[in-house]
């Protein structure tokens, strides 16, 4: 294909809250769960168990019930809360000594505090209407309950600049912390299969499917650096096999981050070939989502820019702009938009570009 140029939320749970345990309890299981993902998730970056992870979920929705209730029986004198992974409790600053004994009757820590939260607050808002004068050392602010500041984050080595700020914003230094941070942040874009991106600033392809990393799409879209559909620089070919093969392997910048998903929604779960005659869909940057059947397979197609071989056939409609993008069998990964004619459209098969490129599907 000739590519464009430029053109549930946990059941209700106990009213107390307590320290995790080892078993699942019974109040809690993982059908209980919207997302029933979450608890894997848990598992895998808290170093949970199953058990302790559920605990956990039912532990934080109490505590984000108790943290409501005392933050408007508080009043003024709330200072904002936390929750203590160590004791499964919530944790809650009070800037009145004589309402600890409220918060602890609650079953909640309590900590006597300086600033309420509607202090804090308003520090936030007089730091933020005064944005503009920040240097551009100053990477955000925001309050933290959990030391009862607002934290000032600023690159390293710069922390001088913040004193000038906090002058002009005219708003009480000893409520707000400044922490140096590593880098300054920077958006997030996703990579998804099917969506546009654009090669050198003057050709349009599709990506095909996420792997680690990066993305595999077709080999004649390459080389050369890569923005996405946002015009956003995205990466660079690492790899770009054209013709004889028709894959290629994009390796994208800390920007983007890979999803195992086509973007429409589709999720990706593995790459099982499907069957000559078996139903499947494209995904593309000017087609968008059509679908048809897989023909025959093994097709050596001769393009005038050169031979490809052991590609697919279908008869799913694409356009220009559409090369590289998905071609999925219900959840499985089936090969990227190669090229065709008005009747007939040729993917090259995932699986030997997965091979040849030694990455692996990221997914969904």
């Amino acid at each position: 294909m000739k590519i464009t140029k430029l053109l549930g939320v946990a059941a209700t749970a106990a009213l107390a809250t307590g320290a995790l345990v080892t078993g699942t309890p019974a109040a809690a299981s993982s059908d209980t769960l919207l997302n029933q993902e979450m608890v894997p998730a848990l598992q895998r970056d808290l170093g949970l168990t199953a058990g302790q992870a559920l605990a956990r979920i039912q532990s934080e929705t109490a505590a984000g019930a108790l943290e409501e209730s005392l933050a408007s029986a508080l009043a003024g004198s709330f200072g904002g809360a936390s929750y203590n992974e160590a004791t499964g409790k919530l944790r809650v600053g009070v800037t009145d000594a004589a309402k600890l004994g409220q918060v602890l009757a609650s079953g909640a820590e309590a900590e006597l505090v300086r600033f309420s939260e509607t202090q804090l607050d308003s520090t936030v808002d007089k730091l933020n209407a005064g944005e503009r004068a920040a240097d551009g050392a100053i990477t955000g602010w925001g309050v933290d309950t959990k030391t009862n500041r607002v934290t000032l984050n600023v690159l390293p080595g710069k922390s001088g600049v913040v004193d000038s700020y906090l002058e002009k914003t005219g708003v009480d230094k000893t409520a707000v912390s400044v922490v140096e941070t590593t880098s300054a942040p920077t958006l997030k874009y996703d990579v998804r299969g099917g969506d546009a991106y654009y090669i050198n600033n003057s050709s349009r392809c599709s990506i095909g499917f996420s792997v680690n990393g990066g993305f595999l799409t077709a080999g004649h879209c390459g080389p050369g650096t890569v923005t996405g559909s946002n015009r956003v620089a995205m990466g660079s070919f690492a790899r770009a096999s054209f013709p004889g093969n028709d894959y290629g392997h994009v390796r994208v910048n800390s920007n983007w981050v890979p999803r195992g998903i086509i973007n429409n929604g589709t999720r990706v779960s593995g790459s099982s070939e499907a069957s000559t005659g078996a139903s499947v869909c494209k995904s593309g940057s000017t087609t968008g989502w059509t679908c048809g059947t897989v023909g025959a397979k093994n097709q050596t197609v001769r393009y005038a820019e050169g031979t490809v071989y052991g590609m697919t056939a279908t008869n799913v409609r694409s356009q220009a702009g559409d090369s590289g993008g998905s071609f999925i069998a219900g959840n499985q990964a089936q090969g990227m938009l190669s090229g065709g004619n008005s009747s007939v459209t040729y993917f090259f098969p995932v699986r030997p570009a997965l091979s040849a490129t030694g990455t692996s599907l990221v997914l969904g």
